[in-house]
């Protein structure tokens, strides 16, 4: 994922610095995974050779366009985030007993769990011997933000536990998506030499469009045609993953349109594995006031991501990063 790869109208000098660090990025990437035992090192490279947004690097470098983006430590610090999302990627489908990721055989179906399991450590391992590389306060912003990655996790894997579903959601997103960003966007102002000020900002920022950035995705998932959203239209619902707008429209009771109250009925089985079943809630739930409500859910936390940029000052990576609230609260209308 790159800025022009996106579409966005944005300074041609911030686009080609960003997407430079991208590319650095992207070859040290491959170096960082690299390991002596074959077989680790095929592993390791699995996800990292199939691809993916690379959303956190991309808030990595556009922090950095607050201080000087050309530091050394910027493209290190954005594999200290990437390095990490790929670790919990090779955890979350032992958990899910994924077959498929980002098109591809997941690294648990085709080496088993075990193996799978250790590569997600090993990429932890990999991730944090580079933070120790940047300093003390890269160790400790990566720690923290594990713990609250792994309290995500739990949370989400013991469920809500009594508490609002909806709220609960909100919660598990924040902790175990938002907050990775979050540090992404505060690597790139710290390690830019950014001032104190704006990488409070930055971080702020990273959080809020992280949530946004998590709900669209869950959002395309409904309403692509496609395979847009990096899997199966509908896959959450053959799945029974409780996303925003299924949580909105269970919760919707008093809603007594007809088609709100199918929608409801199948939902409230669970996993939609029948096929004619999943493509009339998909059908229904694409139509829904709940998928309305959702995306302005997604608009608003955009809307508060653009807020926390106040305390920036004008500039062409501001705007940049102004345009892709846009491109988030926009990508799924």
């Amino acid at each position: 994922m790159t800025l022009s790869s996106l579409g966005l109208d944005i300074d041609p000098a911030v686009d080609a610095s960003v997407t430079a660090t991208l590319a650095a990025v992207e070859e040290a990437l491959r170096a960082y995974v690299a390991s002596a035992d074959p077989l680790v090192a095929e592993a390791a490279r699995h996800l990292a050779d199939a691809g993916g947004k690379r959303f956190r690097p991309l808030l990595v470098a556009l922090g950095a366009q607050f201080g000087d983006p050309t530091a050394p430590e910027i493209v290190a610090a954005a594999n200290v985030v990437e390095l990490t999302h790929l670790a919990t990627l090779y955890h979350d489908d032992v958990m899910d007993e994924a077959l498929v990721r980002r098109g591809a055989p997941s690294a648990n179906s085709r080496w088993g769990n075990s193996v799978a399991i250790l590569v997600g450590d090993f990429l932890f391992a990999c991730a944090s011997d580079i933070a120790a590389s940047l300093g003390p306060e890269a160790v400790r912003l990566q720690a923290r933000t594990f713990s609250r990655l792994v309290h995500g996790q739990i949370a989400e894997t013991v469920g809500a536990r009594g508490l609002d579903p909806i709220e609960h959601y909100l919660h598990v997103i924040t902790e175990k998506t938002a907050s990775l960003i979050a540090t992404s966007a505060r690597f790139g102002g710290l390690f830019s030499g950014a001032s104190p000020q704006i990488v409070e900002a930055l971080t702020g920022y990273g959080e809020t469009i992280g949530i946004a950035f998590q709900l669209s995705d869950d959002l395309l998932d409904i309403a692509s045609e496609s395979d847009q959203s990096g899997k199966t239209p509908g896959t959450d619902l053959r799945e029974g993953v409780p996303t925003l707008p299924v949580l909105y429209a269970l919760a919707d009771d008093g809603d007594t349109d007809a088609s709100a109250v199918r929608l409801r009925e199948i939902l409230a089985t669970g996993p939609i594995t029948d096929d004619v079943l999943h493509a009339e809630a998909l059908t229904l739930l694409r139509e829904s006031a709940a998928m309305k409500r959702a995306r302005e859910t997604v608009r608003n936390y955009a809307e508060e991501a653009r807020a926390q940029l106040a305390p920036l000052p004008a500039s062409e990576a501001k705007r940049a990063m102004e345009a892709l609230c846009d491109y988030i609260a926009d990508r799924t209308s």
